[in-house]
């Protein structure tokens, strides 16, 4: 009675030391895997967007981009105490929704930090949870003189990186905004560390084409804001947005292989140290079965 209960003891601390230990592993994985998912939504949301965009007629375009221009006049300091012209008055009432397709505004490319996140508008905390957001009040993003538009996101949540790199931009970096009429580049000229309350940073200055990526810092802390701003560039294109919605789609299963493989590995290994572990019980117990028959 004595073995079996040492036999049982020995396989069931077996079992438990082999799944504490599959558990540790796939605790030390999930953020990477998490990452990884949350890659894949923020990439099938631009891929939502790219494809409405494509349905759009060039009259449409035009006149959700006038209805943009005239929200973006009312915001040029030189013109605040002028008074409003109904296309302007009618820009203020729909703000963002002439840009708006499938929910989003477009979507920010940062290919220094490989990010590329939707943006919806406004920061509302259900807005920054799954991308990253407009600053209402700052220009709507579709470039032009005079104006400064704000991109948001989090430095990091634990299922995505969103802004978590940004402070690795440098003075040169180039990041891309994409929107209905097409994309707009911007090289990084700035980077500021401010009080969460100052704002004159982000302010639109005469004849200047700026976006700004705004997010916290230090990461963890959150104590003040990171101001990344870019001037307006020339855009070397135009993107092929076949070869983008193919390359997403080979990225997803090219992304997910490597960690899929490394599990089925662990998972091989356990089931052949599991299979040796029996071998070996079987071997010692026809061993014992034929000292007792002899």
């Amino acid at each position: 009675m004595k073995k079996k209960a040492k036999k049982n003891f020995g396989k069931g601390r077996k079992i438990f030391f082999g799944l504490l230990f599959l558990l540790g592993f796939l605790i030390m994985i999930y953020p990477i895997i998490s990452n990884q998912y949350y890659r894949i939504v923020q990439e099938g949301e631009t891929l939502k967007f790219i494809k409405a965009q494509s349905k759009l007629d060039d009259a449409e375009i035009k006149e959700r981009l006038e209805l943009a221009k005239a929200y973006n006049e009312t915001l040029d300091p030189s013109r605040l105490s002028d008074p409003y012209t109904d296309k302007e008055k009618k820009g203020i009432a729909a703000y963002a929704k002439m840009l708006e397709l499938k929910e989003m505004i477009g979507y920010i490319d940062i290919p220094k930090i490989d990010q590329k996140i939707p943006v919806y508008a406004g920061t509302f905390e259900e807005v920054l949870q799954k991308g990253a957001g407009h600053l209402q009040g700052t220009s709507l993003p579709i470039g032009g003189k005079s104006t400064h538009s704000v991109i948001t996101a989090h430095r990091g949540l634990p299922k995505a990186k969103f802004f978590r790199d940004l402070d690795k931009l440098e003075n040169g970096d180039i990041f891309f905004f994409h929107n209905i009429a097409g994309t707009l580049a911007y090289e990084v000229d700035q980077k500021l560390t401010v009080e969460p309350s100052n704002f004159d940073p982000v302010l639109v200055k005469e004849n200047e084409d700026y976006m700004t990526l705004l997010t916290c810092t230090p990461y963890m802390i959150n104590s003040h804001r990171l101001l990344v701003r870019g001037h307006r560039t020339e855009y070397v294109g135009p993107i092929d947005e076949d070869k983008i919605i193919k390359g997403q789609k080979d990225s997803i299963y090219g992304r997910f292989l490597p960690y899929l493989l490394v599990l089925l590995g662990v998972l091989f290994a356990i089931t052949i140290y599991e299979l040796v572990d029996y071998v070996r019980f079987k071997k010692k117990v026809g061993i014992k079965e034929d000292e007792q028959k002899d």
